[in-house]
Order: structure tokens, then C-alpha cells, then sequence
């Protein structure tokens, strides 16, 4: 569930009308306003001049002031061959967080299953269930999570796995069930455990997928904006109950930059927006230190490709986010947001998530 969104000041000017005029028009579900949970996914991207090591410290210190202020999970991504990203082994992180935490969920954002064994990961999420009982999700994508070349070396087949994701979902339910203790493959540890399973993606193949399993669903929009609103749409007018879910269940990607000012928190997106120019020019790099926003800067957020992708960024004061959370969520009626904030400092990045959650009490509040 890798990157983007919209922002608000010079952001704004190029984006943030286009952005909720498309919002406010978009077709409204027919769901009943409710409390909307909010939660963190985590890349562990790595600031320049600093450490893996650090960078795995860094996000347990952002799940823990997470847990203190009520967000409800906090996710892994799954990424490889990349020099600036730590997150390549959900698993050992999930555990890792989860044993210095107490109540908040942790999970993958996701395991990207047609890279794995659907019976090694069963077992190693049953194990997590039973270290860390009523805690573990699993997020499931269908995506590599890194270059063909490096996709080809994590699974000589990956390609047949992928076309192969359903049924690869539904080996993995099987480990789960208790009825699966009878058959001669097992993943015994995993059996009769309560992990969530969630169906990740970034396009409306996942979106038919998740409607027909009953499965919560939870959509890529913080780097995958063009497809968010066909996506929920069948969803919910596909959705199945199952045993596990008995009414739809959304969540939302969305970057988020929240500072005591409209210009301090477009000060720390400039740290998002050089990330992405690095991508998109071939040239990755680790976090750069914020800067003024620039004419080059700006210019390069007129780029049709980097202008999609960042279309959901929510950047601002406190008030200037609530707005643009609030017309997102009147918008799109999904129940959850999972936000990603990747400041250059982890001291503006603890802060940005706190005046978030400020932000989400007073809208869950009507405030």
C-alpha cells in the first residue's frame, strides 16, 4: 500500500479546488454516518543521514504515541530492493511493535501474498496471534512492492501467483479455520486464531475481490487516486456478508501533513514532493530535509503524473485539515482513514500526528 494525496496553500491553489469540486460530485454511498477510526501505515522510510536501526526505532516511538492517542491499528507496508525503505519484513515489525505496545492493532498494509507461501504466512500471523492475542490484521495486496526484476528474484513465478491472488486468499482462510486441522497440509499454530484478513489494493480488480469474499477493504488512495471512487462504489453494491464481516468495511489511504501553521506543515510536504521527484526521475533518495516551497517545487506539482498521485495529501494548520478531511469523508463515506505523514524529523511527525488526532475527536465529535 505504498504512496499519496492534496495540500493546502500553494498546493492548494493548483489542486485543492479541482480536488473537492471532484470530491463534493462524486457519486455519495448510501451509508449512515458513524465514528471514523483512523490509523497509521508506515513505510519506515529512512531520512537522509540516518540509520536503518534508527529509522525501526523511530516507527515503534510513532506507534506507541499512536496507541496513546487512540489511533486504532498501526500497519507495515511491504517494499523491497530499496536502500531508503525498512520495511521489508512485516512480520518481524508487526512483532517487534506489538511487544512494546499493549492495545493497539498492528498489521501488515500489506503482506503482498503472491511473494509468499500462503501456508508460511498463516503460520507466521498464527504465531503473532497467539504472542499478541486480539491484535493482529492481516492486510493482504496483490502487488510486488518493488521492480519486475526484484519480483522475479523474490519468486521465479511470481506473475502466475498474482493472477493467482484469490485463490491464494482463500488457501490462507483455509489455514485459519479450524475445519483445516482435518486436511494432511496444516498450518496447526494458525488454526482457530483471530486474525483479520483485509483486501488491499489500488484498482477495482480488488474491489470485485473483496465484495465477494466479505472482506474488509481498504484502498490505496494516498498514492492510487484515480480509481478510489469505482472502487468503493463495487464494493458496496457487491458486497457478500460472510462469517466475518456481516456490512461493508472501508478504509482509506491518505498523506497527511498537520503543523501549527498552513506554511510550516507545506514546509515539511516539500519532504514528500522531493521523495516523489526522486521516483519519478529515476533517482530515489532518502527523506530530504524540508524547504521553502520553491518555483521548482510548485512547478513540479503541476506534473499531470505527480498531481494524481498526491491528489489526496491533506496539508495544513488544524483547521485547514479538518475542512479537507471533512469534504473527503462526506465524499467517500468509508469508515476509516489510515494516514501516511513521512517528515523529514521524527519530532514533526509525532507532532503532525497528534494535532491529526485532534482533528478526527473533534469531527468524530461534530465539533
Amino acid at each position: 500500500m505504498m504512496y499519496p494525496g492534496t495540500s493546502s496553500a500553494t498546493f492548494a491553489a493548483c489542486c485543492s479546488r479541482e480536488v473537492f469540486r471532484d470530491l463534493l460530485i462524486s457519486t455519495r454511498l448510501d451509508m449512515a454516518k458513524q465514528n471514523i477510526a483512523y490509523s497509521i501505515l508506515e513505510l519506515a522510510l529512512v531520512p537522509q543521514g540516518s540509520t536503518i536501526k534508527q529509522t525501526l526505532n523511530n516507527s515503534l516511538a510513532l506507534a506507541k504515541e499512536a496507541e496513546r492517542l487512540n489511533y486504532k491499528r498501526f500497519w507495515f507496508a511491504e517494499h523491497h530492493n530499496s536502500g531508503y525503505i525498512g520495511s521489508s519484513a512485516p512480520s518481524l515489525l508487526i512483532g517487534y511493535v506489538a511487544e512494546n505496545t499493549e492495545t493497539i492493532r498492528v498489521g501488515s498494509g500489506g503482506v503482498m501474498l503472491p511473494n509468499h507461501s500462503p501456508l508460511i504466512v498463516a503460520e507466521q500471523f498464527g504465531t503473532l496471534a497467539h504472542l499478541y492475542p486480539d491484535r493482529i490484521d492481516l492486510g493482504l495486496g496483490r502487488a510486488p512492492g518493488t521492480d519486475p526484476q526484484t519480483a522475479q528474484a523474490i519468486r521465479y513465478d511470481f506473475m502466475e501467483a498474482a493472477h493467482a491472488f484469490p485463490s491464494e486468499v482463500e488457501k490462507i482462510q483455509e489455514y485459519f479455520s479450524i475445519e483445516n486441522q482435518f486436511s494432511k497440509v496444516r498450518a496447526s499454530i494458525a488454526e482457530g486464531t483471530d486474525v483479520p484478513i483485509y483486501i488491499l489494493g489500488s484498482s477495482t480488480d480488488s474491489a470485485h475481490l473483496a465484495a465477494k469474499k466479505g472482506l474488509p477493504y481498504a484502498f490505496a488512495s494516498h498514492f492510487a487516486s484515480t480509481h478510489l471512487f469505482n472502487a468503493l462504489k463495487i464494493y458496496h453494491e457487491e458486497f457478500q456478508p460472510s462469517e466475518f464481516l456481516d456490512k461493508p468495511y472501508t478504509i482509506a489511504g491518505v498523506n497527511v501533513f498537520v503543523a501549527d501553521t498552513d506554511e510550516e506543515a507545506e514546509r515539511l510536504f516539500t519532504t514528500l514532493i522531493k521523495m516523489f521527484i526522486g521516483v519519478f526521475t529515476g533517482v530515489p533518495q532518502p527523506l530530504q530535509p524540508p524547504a521553502e516551497m520553491d518555483a521548482d517545487l510548485k512547478d513540479a506539482l503541476r506534473h499531470p503524473g505527480l498531481h494524481q498521485m498526491l491528489k489526496y495529501t491533506f496539508v495544513g494548520n488544524k483547521q485547514t485539515v479538518k475542512t479537507q478531511i471533512q469534504s473527503f469523508l462526506d465524499a467517500t463515506k468509508v469508515d476509516e482513514l489510515i494516514i501516511v505523514s513521512p517528515t523529514y524529523t521524527l519530532e514533526d511527525r509525532l507532532k503532525s500526528v497528534r494535532l491529526f488526532a485532534e482533528v478526527m475527536e473533534e469531527i468524530n465529535k461534530g465539533i
